[in-house]
């Protein structure tokens, strides 16, 4: 997981995550993160009111780890459909190693917060992949009458619930067809 400036917030996040994957949320305690994170019970409340909200500093830190791998994989390439393919298959990757996390962070923040805290988690990933729309626009590789904002939203839902379904409802298909079927389906709709 990524690193914070505070040490201790690390800890207890990356302790929440490993706990809560092995038991589920219900039957997490927050002595059972405190006593993973080596930190006192109290330090815990320093940084979360309860247990339901540590979901979204969950998946707030799941998505910051997801933008950094991207933008760390894609930073020497200019081609739009090379950093396409690796948005699909960083997010691939990521939700096969964190598929349990997000079921929790998704269905904590739709139980417990609302469309406007999952905005919010998000606006730095959508912010990066508008401008690399708006490059790829300008460079007239992609069609350029469209709504940048609502197409960077709507490609990184599209590759989320790709890998989602594959990862949690459809493991048995073939995965290299999974992705591609993804990837040339934003080809087809974005392409001059």
């Amino acid at each position: 997981m990524r690193v914070k400036s505070d040490g201790k917030y690390n800890k207890i996040l990356q302790a929440a995550i490993e706990v809560i994957s092995e038991k589920g949320l219900d039957q997490t305690s927050i002595t059972d993160i405190v006593k993973r994170a080596g930190v006192a019970q109290g330090t815990f409340y320093l940084y979360f009111p309860s247990k339901k909200d540590l979901i979204p500093a969950i998946a707030e830190d799941l998505l910051s780890l997801t933008l950094e791998k991207i933008k760390s994989e894609t930073k020497l390439k200019s081609d739009f459909w090379d950093i396409i393919q690796t948005l699909i298959d960083e997010t691939f990757e990521l939700t096969k190693s964190y598929k349990d996390v997000i079921i929790l962070c998704y269905s904590g923040l739709a139980i417990v917060h609302s469309m406007e805290k999952w905005e919010t988690i998000y606006t730095p990933y959508y912010d990066w992949l508008e401008e690399v729309l708006q490059s790829a626009i300008s460079k007239g590789t992609i069609i350029g009458d469209i709504d940048v904002k609502w197409t960077a939203r709507l490609i990184i839902n599209l590759i989320e619930n790709a890998a989602e379904r594959f990862y949690i409802a459809e493991e048995d298909k073939d995965l290299t067809a999974y992705k591609q079927s993804a990837f040339s389906f934003l080809q087809r709709s974005l392409s001059r």
